[in-house]
């Protein structure tokens, strides 16, 4: 894949999880790079600078975890990285994903269209209820805009523009990566899909953001009342930046 430098997040404890995707990759015949992860627990007091606790427990209504702060600082080293190269995109991928036969011909695709997206998902959790808006030739692929929650940032590409943007303005941490960086509108950005998505999340190999028997429970609804206000607002924003974004593409397709 030419101008694509690939990215695989592993954690140096996770040695499993490098040996079973990394195999895959170099199957698909995908040059790539280990990115090392951040380990959030053992490095809590490094990485308590780049959370704005207040911010999070008002979005998400629970407190944030170390693991989650590591996995959010460790998608900020990839796009970093990404930038001190001269690769146009970069692919980004967590070493749980499950990547599937048809990724290198999508990607391929995809590049050739990179006037229609910034930021474009692999893979991801929940529908996302997409509105296509290009189908890839000859594959079962569309290019789509996401107008419902479309969570996980488990396989996405993302070109130079929006590395450059998200390095700067995803930070300090105020949600989970994979809630953050799906703001488009945000960011005046355009955020992507691929449906139905060429790599899915594993749930077979467990999580390595929380600890075992550390339980994280939601604050009590009556503390949760900024929560419920949050996410409505960000529905709403999500849907009325879907629909625009769909618009302009078939205006400008027309």
């Amino acid at each position: 894949m030419h101008n694509v430098i690939t990215l695989l997040i592993n954690l140096d404890r996770s040695k499993d999880r490098l040996l079973k995707t990394g195999s895959k990759l170099t199957e698909l015949g995908i040059q790539w790079e280990r990115l090392p992860a951040v380990d959030g627990w053992t490095k809590q007091t490094e990485i308590a600078c780049h959370v704005d606790e207040k911010s999070f427990q008002q979005r998400h209504g629970k407190p944030s975890v170390p693991g989650e702060a590591g996995c959010y600082l460790s998608h900020i080293h990839a796009m970093q990285r990404f930038l001190n190269t001269s690769n146009e995109y970069a692919l980004i991928l967590e070493d749980d994903i499950v990547l599937g036969d048809d990724l290198p011909e999508v990607v391929s695709q995809v590049i050739a269209q990179a006037n229609r997206w910034d930021l474009i998902k692999l893979s991801g959790m929940h529908s996302g209820t997409p509105l296509k808006v290009l189908r890839l030739d000859q594959t079962p692929y569309a290019i789509a805009v996401a107008t419902t929650s479309y969570t996980g940032a488990s396989c996405y590409l993302i070109n130079k523009k929006a590395a450059r943007i998200m390095v700067e303005a995803l930070l300090p941490m105020r949600l989970p990566y994979d809630l953050a960086y799906e703001r488009g509108w945000e960011f005046d950005l355009k955020i992507r899909m691929v449906t139905p998505a060429p790599c899915e999340h594993s749930f077979d190999m467990g999580t390595v953001i929380h600890q075992a028997g550390v339980i994280r429970a939601n604050f009590h609804w009556s503390k949760r009342l900024r929560t419920y206000a949050w996410r409505i607002k960000n529905d709403l924003q999500r849907l009325t930046y879907g629909l625009s974004q769909y618009f302009k593409e078939f205006f400008n397709a027309g």
